[in-house]
C-alpha cells in the first residue's frame, strides 16, 4: 500500500507514518515545518521528507491513499492536488477507523484524564500479555509508538479527542471510531476556537455516547455534574455504568489502594489518578481481566509522558512537568501535588499557550485553578498572541481572571528564565504546566542547576 501524508511532522500524524511503514507500507510525506522529537524519528524510519514546504508533484495516481493532518489547511496544494486527480484522501481518525472496522474498539474521551486513563489500559493489558492495536496522545514507557495497527490484534484501544478531525472533516475525531466499549471521564468547556459555547462542546459528548454501538458499554464519572445531566436524559440500548473512585491512603513515596481486602502499592498519586485508575479498572474488567490482574499491573504503571513527570528530585523538593492547559487539568494537577505534599511549598508555573486560553473571553474559567499554589505564576508570550491573531491581553486581565496578583504574570522568557533560576527545591516543589515551549528556554538546562545549587 502507498500512503503519503500531508503535515507529517504532527505528533499523531509521524507515529502513525511509523506504524504504518513498519506494517510494510510505503510510505511518504511533506510538511512545511518539522520539530522534534518528530524529526529524528522520522529520519530514522527512513521517511523525513528530503526538504520542507508542499509540493504538488508528489501527488500521483499510484497513490493509494493521503492521510490529511490537522496542520494543512484546506487549500494545501497536495491536498488540492490529490482532490482533482480523485485519490482518497482520510481524516486521521477515519484511518484508524477503516483499519480497526472489524475489532472491538476501547474509546476513552473526556475533557481531562484521557490520556492517563488510556495509558492505564494499556499498561494493564500488556503487563497480562493481551494483543491489541491502540492510539494514545503521549509516548508511554514501554511503547515504542503512540499508534500501532495489526492484524493479529483483535482489540483496539483509541484515546478519543474532542478536536476537529482535519482541515476539510470538521467532527470531532471521537465520532469516528464508534466503540463497542466507551469511558468518559468528565465534560470542561475546552477550544472555544472551535466550540464557542459551552453548549456546543458539551453537544459533542452527547454526539459521543449516541455514537457507542447498539448493546455496548459506556462508563463514566458519577461526579462530573455536566456528565451526569446528559447521562439521565440518555435512552440507549447500551449498558452503562458509573464509577467514582479508588479507596487509597499516601505512604511513603507511594500511594496504596485498598481494594477487596487487599493492598496494591502504585506510584502514581492524586485524586484525579484514583479516579482515572477506577475508570480504567472498569474497562479492564470489561475485557477480560480481574481486578488482581489490573492492580497488580498497576505497581508498575508510571505515567504517561508529561502527566505529572518528574523531571528532578532532591531530598525535600521535586520538579514536576505537566501537560495541564485546560481550567480542569490545571485544577485538578495543582490539588494532586499539594494534597501529596501539603507540607511543602507550591510554586506553579502555568504557560498560556493554546487558543482558548489566550481568548479573553475564555480566560475567567482559569478562576481559582491556582489557589492552591503558595507561589503562582502564569506566563504568556505576547508574540503568541499575534501568531495566532488573537486580540492582546494585559497583564492585569490574566491576573483578575487568575484571581491572583499582577506581579506573578510574566511575559518575557529571560524574565521566567531569571524566576525559575532563583527557585529552591528547599522543602518545595515546582510544578510546571504547558503545552508550549516556555518562550524556548532550556528546561533541563534551568532545572539541572535548581538541583546543583540545592
Amino acid at each position: 500500500m502507498k500512503i503519503h501524508f500531508i503535515a507529517i511532522g504532527g505528533s499523531a500524524m509521524h507515529n502513525l507514518a511509523i506504524a504504518l511503514k513498519e506494517n510494510g507500507a510505503d510510505v511518504s510525506g511533506s510538511d512545511d515545518e518539522i520539530f522534534e522529537p518528530s524529526k529524528t524519528r522520522l529520519k530514522k524510519h527512513g521517511i523525513l521528507p528530503e526538504t520542507e514546504g508542499w509540493n504538488p508533484e508528489k501527488i500521483t495516481k499510484n497513490l493509494d491513499a493521503i492521510i490529511l493532518g490537522m496542520h494543512a489547511r484546506k487549500d494545501n496544494p497536495e491536498l488540492l492536488a490529490a482532490i482533482e486527480q480523485g485519490i482518497k484522501v482520510y481524516s486521521y481518525p477515519e484511518f484508524l477507523y477503516e483499519q480497526s472496522k472489524n475489532k472491538t474498539r476501547v474509546v476513552i474521551a473526556g475533557s481531562h484524564g484521557k490520556t492517563t486513563v488510556t495509558s492505564m489500559v494499556m499498561h494493564a493489558l500488556k503487563v497480562n500479555n493481551v494483543d491489541f492495536d491502540y492510539m494514545v496522545g503521549a509516548q508511554l514507557e514501554g511503547f515504542d509508538t503512540m499508534v500501532k495497527i495489526s492484524k493479529s490484534a483483535k482489540i483496539a484501544i483509541f484515546e478519543g479527542d474532542e478536536y476537529l478531525s482535519s482541515p476539510i472533516d470538521l467532527r470531532p475525531k471521537f465520532l469516528w471510531y464508534k466503540p463497542d466499549i466507551a469511558l468518559i471521564t468528565g465534560i470542561a468547556w475546552d477550544h472555544i476556537n472551535v466550540f464557542p459555547t459551552i453548549d456546543e462542546y458539551n453537544k459533542q459528548f452527547e454526539l459521543f455516547i449516541d455514537s457507542v454501538r447498539t448493546e455496548g458499554y459506556l462508563t463514566w464519572f458519577e461526579n462530573d455534574p455536566v456528565l451526569a445531566n446528559i447521562i439521565k436524559n440518555k435512552n440507549r440500548n447500551i449498558s452503562i455504568e458509573p464509577y467514582q473512585s479508588l479507596e487509597s491512603i499516601a505512604k511513603n513515596s507511594s500511594t496504596i489502594i485498598r481494594y477487596n481486602n487487599k493492598e496494591y502499592p502504585v506510584p502514581v498519586f492524586g485524586k484525579h489518578n484514583m479516579e482515572n485508575m477506577a475508570g480504567a479498572l472498569n474497562i479492564c474488567l470489561r475485557l477480560g481481566l480481574t481486578a488482581d490482574d489490573f492492580l497488580t499491573a498497576m505497581r508498575s504503571f508510571k505515567g504517561a509522558a508529561r502527566r505529572l513527570q518528574q523531571l528532578a528530585e532532591t531530598s525535600s523538593g521535586i520538579v514536576f512537568y505537566d501537560f495541564a492547559h485546560a481550567p480542569s487539568k490545571v485544577k485538578a494537577t495543582v490539588e494532586a501535588v499539594k494534597e501529596r505534599f501539603p507540607e511543602r511549598n507550591l510554586v506553579t508555573i502555568l504557560e498560556l499557550h493554546t487558543f482558548s486560553s489566550l481568548n479573553k473571553e475564555f480566560l475567567p474559567q482559569y478562576k481559582d485553578t491556582l489557589q492552591l499554589a503558595d507561589e503562582p505564576i502564569v506566563f504568556y508570550n505576547p508574540d503568541v498572541l499575534s501568531h495566532k491573531k488573537l486580540a492582546s491581553i494585559a497583564p492585569k486581565e490574566v491576573a483578575k481572571a487568575f484571581g491572583i496578583d499582577e506581579k506573578n504574570i510574566i511575559t518575557t522568557a529571560d524574565k521566567l528564565e531569571t524566576y525559575i533560576s532563583k527557585n529552591s527545591l528547599s522543602n518545595s516543589n515546582l510544578l510546571i504546566m504547558t503545552s508550549g515551549n516556555l518562550g524556548g528556554i532550556d528546561l533541563k538546562n534551568m532545572v539541572d542547576k535548581l538541583v546543583m545549587n540545592h
